[in-house]
């Protein structure tokens, strides 16, 4: 498609509504509509799941061509009458903007790279602290940190086996180390402690030798203590076991977010955002799907924001679980 047919279309509807667009480029005749039509439909529909921006709001404000790379072809006849064919191309861009919101939130069809951090890091030595605690020199920095993950992977892995089986969830919330030169104390917030302890209080000695013999310590003292957390729902990484567990159970993945929404505001959370990215449902594109309920001021660095990944792997691939929840504002 040349750039000057492109450009009859584009002169059309540049400046007019998302809907109305759709309707003009329905009934045009010029066979340069579809392509424009596919082009204008995925910048709307990046905005909307990228964005949450509403397409009833959405006007096209720039809209431009440029030529391409012209195909060269050699049509064939007999006798030697072949001629050639020169099939132009052109590169279509869409701007689209969401009239209602204050600022410009401008989303191109082709949106480039994101500024993302996370919102945990973002905040240490501010109102978050660190999960261990413990001084090292440069030298033995790197083993230091492999031997927090090896106890991290250490405790979860024996919560799994000895956890009971119908409750599908572990409830580890976060796991705090603290070194000094002798000791070793690691504090394990739980949701269900009693789903480990009950029935066998000597699972804590068991799981305490376990650590000592994956980390073969003999100069130095392990002591391990669990801590209930009152309202085990707000926490981030009980709440995508759990959204995990019904998506192994082949439950609809919006029935599962919103059973995990109404789990939260029964925590007293200001806010949550839930997303999952991955082949949903078994669909054979992957997609990202979102929902968000309350606030969730994630460039506020006073408003104290619990986040987590979490990748749950089901008989159609695996899917990652991102969960944010706003806790309170200081």
């Amino acid at each position: 498609m040349s750039a000057h047919k492109a450009r009859r279309v584009l002169d059309q509807i540049r400046g007019r509504s998302y809907q109305e667009t759709l309707m003009i480029l329905e009934l045009m005749p010029y066979r340069a509509c579809y392509p424009i039509f596919k082009v204008i439909y995925s910048a709307a529909v990046n905005a909307k799941h990228n964005m949450g921006l509403n397409e009833e709001y959405l006007v096209i404000i720039k809209a431009t061509v440029d030529e391409g790379t012209t195909v060269k072809k050699l049509k064939p006849q007999a006798r030697g009458r072949s001629y050639p064919i020169k099939r132009p191309t052109c590169h279509i861009t869409i701007v689209l903007k969401d009239i209602s919101l204050y600022e410009e939130s401008v989303v191109e069809n082709s949106i480039g790279m994101g500024q993302k951090i996370n919102p945990l890091g973002f905040r240490l030595g501010t109102i978050q602290g660190h999960y261990s605690l413990w001084f090292a020199q440069p030298n033995n920095y790197s083993k230091g940190l492999q031997e927090d993950q090896k106890i991290r992977e250490c405790i979860k892995n024996y919560v799994q086996k000895n956890m009971r089986k119908s409750s599908g969830v572990e409830g580890i919330a976060r796991i705090e180390i603290q070194k000094r030169i002798d000791l070793i104390q690691i504090i394990i917030h739980m949701g269900f402690p009693k789903l480990l302890v009950e029935g066998k209080p000597r699972r804590i000695e068991e799981l305490q030798m376990n650590v000592q013999k994956e980390l073969n310590y003999v100069n130095r003292k392990l002591n391990i203590t669990i801590t209930r957390i009152t309202k085990p729902y707000g926490h981030p990484n009980i709440l995508a076991e759990f959204i995990a567990g019904q998506l192994r159970n082949r439950v609809s993945f919006r029935k599962a977010i919103k059973k995990a929404i109404e789990l939260t505001e029964q925590a007293d959370t200001k806010g949550i955002q839930v997303q999952i990215v991955g082949r949903i449902d078994g669909k054979e594109i992957a997609r990202v799907e979102w929902i968000r309920e309350g606030r969730v001021p994630l460039q506020t660095i006073r408003a104290k924001i619990d986040y987590c990944s979490y990748r749950v792997r089901t008989i159609y691939g695996v899917l990652g679980i991102k969960i944010w929840i706003f806790v309170d504002e200081e």
